[in-house]
């Protein structure tokens, strides 16, 4: 089916985004899994090719561009590659909300255009130990003594990690107001009592830079808050359907790639004297997979539509999230199943895809989540 939510603009973006990945991280990718993480190079080659912050004001270094569709174009392009170590989207999709929406004037000169150089690389750091998805239960607390707010606490799972230079921290900041006792703390590079733990060993997505974060009375500026004292839960809420559409349309490609890389195996793959493509067995599965990717392709390309234009709702943001991500475990699975032993061969692209999924239906919320919020916005 054919999409019709770009422009000859988006083409070209989608043409440098497919050029600068096959380039600048594929040849290297294999040695980054090793070694744990990516190259930091590689951040400064994206941002000098104006793959970050592309809805940063050029006044910035920006592209100018509120416009999440190139932001969705630059996901597809990296998890068509496996290029499943690359936190760009973290950068654009996740943290950028916060730093566009809430950053003063002196925040935004002092972090933006570095943010879109690549010098700068960002993270954000909700999930606690014992907290997981439930956020309310955060335990990292700040109190502010002068000018200064004193946070203390751990992060975990938290993506760039190790690479980060600026961390925007959720910290309880008043223990009786409840949801409203939330405020978001900028944390840098550098800063006494700021450190960095073990690089955490996954199952998959290995060469993405995933680690536990602890603070011990480290003085913030009271210039370092994002927003306004109190309003960081809030904050989250509004930002959170963004980063669910951004796994949305990563599920989705996934699942794409998944079942391309299938069907080529199962052509040039004999049994019994034909191709495993010959099989009614593997045409029914594969005009499954084929169909359900279609309509999760139609789905999330209407969510990108709503969101640029500001009428996604957070449930149908919920929806994309869940269910592109439980498809891309399904598409997966069945995939590997057609390769046969092969298929466990991490040599083999759907083998890594594989292990690289699995995470998808976790972080952001969990489908569990995403289930009791679409539950409550129908029954109330």
């Amino acid at each position: 089916m054919q999409r019709d939510i770009f422009d000859a603009d988006h083409d070209a973006f989608r043409d440098l985004a497919r050029t600068f990945t096959a380039k600048e991280i594929v040849p290297f990718h294999d040695q980054w899994e090793e070694d744990g993480q990516v190259d930091r190079e590689v951040w400064r080659a994206a941002g000098k090719a104006g793959l970050l912050g592309m809805d940063v004001p050029e006044e910035f270094g920006g592209g100018g561009s509120t416009d999440f569709r190139y932001n969705a174009i630059l996901t597809e392009e990296l998890v068509a590659a496996g290029a499943s170590g690359i936190g760009f989207p973290l950068q654009n999709d996740v943290v950028a909300p916060y730093l566009l929406r809430l950053a003063n004037d002196e925040q935004k000169k002092r972090w933006l255009p570095g943010f879109c150089s690549g010098d700068i690389v960002t993270a954000i750091a909700m999930t606690e130990p014992g907290t997981g998805s439930d956020l309310q239960g955060i335990a990292t607390n700040a109190r502010l003594e002068g000018d200064e707010w004193i946070l203390n606490g751990a992060k975990t799972f938290i993506t760039n990690g190790i690479l980060a230079d600026l961390v925007v921290v959720v910290a309880r900041t008043d223990p009786e107001a409840g949801a409203r006792g939330f405020s978001l703390l900028v944390v840098e590079r550098g800063m006494p009592g700021f450190e960095r733990g073990r690089r955490l060993k996954k199952v998959g997505m290995k060469a993405q830079d995933t680690a536990e974060l602890s603070f011990t009375d480290v003085r913030v500026p009271a210039a370092n808050v994002l927003g306004e004292v109190g309003q960081g839960f809030i904050y989250l809420m509004q930002n959170l359907a963004q980063e669910r559409l951004s796994i949305a349309v990563a599920s989705v490609a996934g699942a794409e790639a998944a079942l391309r890389h299938t069907l080529e195996y199962t052509k040039e793959r004999t049994a019994f004297g034909r191709s495993v493509a010959k099989f009614q067995n593997t045409r029914f599965e594969l005009a499954e997979m084929d169909t359900e990717i279609t309509v999760a392709r139609v789905f999330v390309d209407r969510c990108l539509t709503e969101h640029v234009t500001g009428e996604l709702s957070v449930p149908d943001a919920a929806k994309a999230k869940w269910w592109t991500s439980d498809l891309l475990k399904r598409v997966v699975d069945r995939c590997v199943q057609l390769h046969g032993g092969y298929g466990y061969m991490l040599e083999y692209p759907i083998a890594k895809a594989f292990v690289d999924s699995r995470v998808q239906a976790i972080y952001g919320g969990t489908n569990e989540i995403m289930k009791e919020i679409i539950g409550r916005s129908l029954v109330g």
